[in-house]
């Protein structure tokens, strides 16, 4: 049985290993990444800030998968003045494939509506497509593409 919770700090050092295997992931499809130990996020500060929510999914005793959303405000030019970012999104390989990402992206966006806030975003590495089919069947849309260039190659 999986269960749903919210984080506490306890939970931080499992999360911390979460973080680290989410970094390892991510670094063939990001060459902007440094090398050696990394850190994406504060966690102990989101865990601890109302304006977060960091929810994990247990199986038994063992954490299995995290995500967390933020209320932030927004760019002043646009209709909303907050956005929910959704992040931390991660499942333990044994895990996978049985709809975990899902039911905590669906609970994060659940509490960001019972903030006030209903426009939520992300960010997805276009070279990871099993992560976007699964955010597209979460009601997500591709927005906006963001593009980069390392100059040190520009010979224009």
């Amino acid at each position: 049985m999986y269960l749903i919770r919210k984080a506490n700090l306890i939970d931080l050092p499992t999360l911390l290993e979460f973080e680290q295997s989410l970094i390892q992931a991510e670094r063939p499809m990001d060459v902007t990444i440094k090398e050696g130990k990394i850190s994406y996020y504060d966690i102990a500060a989101f865990i601890k800030d109302p304006m977060s929510e960091v929810l994990l999914i247990e199986h038994g005793n063992e954490i299995v998968a995290s995500g967390y959303a933020q209320i932030k405000k927004d760019r002043h030019y646009l209709k909303h003045d907050l956005q929910g970012y959704l992040g931390f999104m991660y499942v333990s390989e044994d895990h996978r494939g049985k709809g975990l990402n899902k039911r905590i992206v669906d609970n994060l966006i659940l509490w960001c509506k019972e903030k006030g806030v209903n426009e939520i975003r992300l960010a997805v590495y276009q070279e990871n497509p099993s992560a976007i089919k699964a955010y597209e069947k979460a009601g997500f849309s591709k927005h906006l593409i963001t593009m980069r260039l390392d100059a040190s190659d520009f010979e224009g």
